[in-house]
């Protein structure tokens, strides 16, 4: 009997990010005033704006369940997408005050940052679910080394302490948020100048948030790269990435 586990399909990072967060906050920030869109509209019998969040939900919800069929995991992005296209859009309908674009614009990174904290608690911190995992790194070999070394808690520690500036990274994400949707966000909800500063507010959030955020990612795979080869003795070249990308570089 063949016990041989087939490895899932290694995810498509831009992928994942298109279609759960780019492709959405597209749909949201500019389709409500797209001939298209209120084409759709019309024809669904619906309003320009509940039409673009149907549209822009059906992406995280279709990646999600394709992920989970050929992946056999959830996907969390997926559901954060899913999460913040939903908040967005019943905001924009009921036309809510526009303080509170600002404090939901927040609330996301912020709840995914207790969320991280919140996993300190538990046998898996989401630094895994992040950065240590079988798409990134060989963690069984890793883990092995560990136990053959007796640094199994040393590594714990280490993993700890990338928890924490995980959750930093979502923290300061929060604020810029915040402070962004405060900048940009100046007429009510369901206007045409909201739409498009919310259009102008996303795009600026990319480059504004992401090289912080990123810069974190980096310094925290960093962290964790040093710690790995200090407590298993392994070289970098021996764990970072899937068993096929290992095998195929150690015969080139």
């Amino acid at each position: 009997m063949d016990t041989h586990k087939t490895p899932p399909k290694q995810e498509n990072a831009l992928l994942n990010i298109g279609l759960n967060f780019a492709l959405p906050v597209f749909i949201m920030s500019k389709g409500p005033n797209s001939t298209w869109i209120t084409g759709l509209a019309e024809s669904l019998n619906l309003e320009p704006g509940i039409a673009a969040m149907m549209l822009a939900l059906l992406f995280p919800i279709g990646y999600g369940i394709y992920d989970f069929v050929v992946r056999r995991k959830y996907n969390f992005f997926s559901i954060l997408g899913f999460a913040s296209v939903l908040m967005t859009g019943l905001m924009t309908v009921m036309e809510v005050d526009k303080e509170l674009i600002a404090w939901k614009e927040a609330a996301i990174p912020s709840l995914l940052g207790l969320a991280v904290l919140a996993s300190l608690k538990t046998r898996n911190p989401l630094v895994k679910l992040f950065i240590y995992n079988d798409q990134v790194m060989q963690v069984e070999k890793v883990n092995t080394r560990l136990e053959v070394n007796g640094t199994q808690s040393d590594f714990e520690q280490l993993l700890r302490t990338c928890t924490f500036l995980l959750a930093l990274s979502f923290l300061i994400s929060a604020i810029l948020n915040f402070v962004l949707a405060k900048i940009f966000i100046q007429s009510e909800t369901g206007t045409e100048a909201f739409t498009q500063e919310m259009g102008r507010m996303t795009f600026w959030s990319y480059i504004i948030i992401l090289v912080p955020s990123m810069a974190i990612m980096i310094f925290i795979l960093y962290r964790l790269i040093q710690g790995i080869q200090k407590m298993t003795g392994l070289k970098m070249e021996e764990f970072i990435g899937t068993a096929e990308q290992i095998n195929k570089s150690g015969q080139s």
